[in-house]
């Protein structure tokens, strides 16, 4: 569709311009727009080519008032660093995006005042819906106070069943990870993680341990070795445990800082990898994963997709079709060269 010189007049376009040029009337090009309205296929179709020839941008502000939406949704995170968040920010927008609304970032820095503070401002802001997420997949209280604005969990459930919560499938990676040093004729597997406290910890020991033993297997050193979630925990666990069981065949370990530390202490005693003895970590975090050396093999939680699928679920509730409980996402393997 082309415009005829002279046929508006000059500065930015109208939606009576729109309207003029594919030949429809002001109600109809505004009905076109806003997905309102029972019209032809090819009639909203020549409102949306009218409006790609002029260059037309909606007022935003108008469309609220029509429609009661404000066309963007918060993101509520602890995350500070933005090491689960930003991935999980990057889904969310991705499925977002494509229905033009717009994500407003919060961090509260796991501060319960600072979260008010950033739900008043949420609220004042009308927004339609609010994902919250951070950095540990512990369960969560709910938010206080939403009224009635959609609320989707993700990453990090809600304690109260009746929301929506998306989740990795912890139990899934771990199983992934040991099944993979199994079939590469692993018997002898250690396990390092982090906190006791911490939900993913625990929940990743426990499927591992209880994977092993379906397979009439136990841990190479008879129990799971809990500390930090760190490069320095991870040698010196290492070292803790070729002196207990030194005839460990493989380490699965609780996220990929442990894992790169492993490695670590592991070259430092000439211990070939994978040769001698397997790693395997957690996360698939680039920066510890890749620069480990030999590069780490490990469980990708697919941050992107819980951030995507906790949009749609967003989406579906603002809709007023929720759909609450929890929503598990599958885990990847990433076979590199430590395994």
């Amino acid at each position: 569709m082309t415009v005829a010189p002279g046929s508006r007049s000059a500065g930015p376009a109208k939606l009576a311009d729109v309207a003029a040029l594919a030949g429809v009337s002001v109600g109809t090009a505004s009905k076109a727009l806003n997905g309102g309205g029972r019209m032809r296929p090819e009639t909203r179709q020549r409102v949306l080519d009218a409006v790609d020839a002029l260059g037309f941008r909606p007022n935003q502000h108008a469309q609220s008032l029509h429609t009661g939406r404000s066309w963007t949704v918060g993101l509520m995170t602890t995350d500070g660093i933005g090491r689960f968040s930003t991935p999980v920010l990057l889904g969310a927008e991705d499925a977002l995006g494509a229905g033009k609304i717009s994500v407003l970032l919060c961090d509260t820095r796991g501060d319960a005042i600072r979260e008010q503070h950033h739900l008043r401002n949420l609220m004042d802001r009308r927004v339609d819906g609010i994902i919250v997420t951070g950095r540990r997949t512990d369960p969560r209280p709910p938010l206080d106070g939403i009224e009635d604005v959609p609320v989707v969990y993700a990453l990090s459930p809600s304690t109260d069943p009746a929301d929506t919560s998306v989740v990795s499938d912890d139990r899934g990676g771990a199983v992934l990870a040991v099944e993979h040093l199994l079939a590469a004729g692993r018997t002898r597997i250690a396990h390092i993680t982090g906190p006791e406290h911490h939900a993913a910890a625990r929940d990743r020991a426990r499927h591992a341990v209880g994977h092993l033993e379906r397979a009439s297997l136990g841990l190479s050193t008879g129990r799971v070795h809990h500390g930090e979630w760190s490069e320095a925990w991870g040698r010196r666990a290492a070292d803790a445990v070729l002196s207990t069981a030194p005839d460990t065949d493989a380490f699965f370990c609780g996220n990929d800082q442990i894992a790169r530390g492993v490695a670590d202490a592991l070259r430092e005693r000439g211990v070939n990898v994978p040769g001698d003895i397997a790693v395997v970590g957690y996360d698939n975090w680039d920066t510890m994963a890749l620069a480990s050396r030999p590069p780490l093999t490990t469980i990708d939680m697919d941050l992107t997709e819980i951030g995507r699928i906790a949009a749609l679920r967003l989406l579906e509730a603002i809709d007023a079709d929720p759909a609450p409980g929890v929503h598990t996402v599958p885990c990847r393997l990433i076979v590199r060269e430590s395994s």
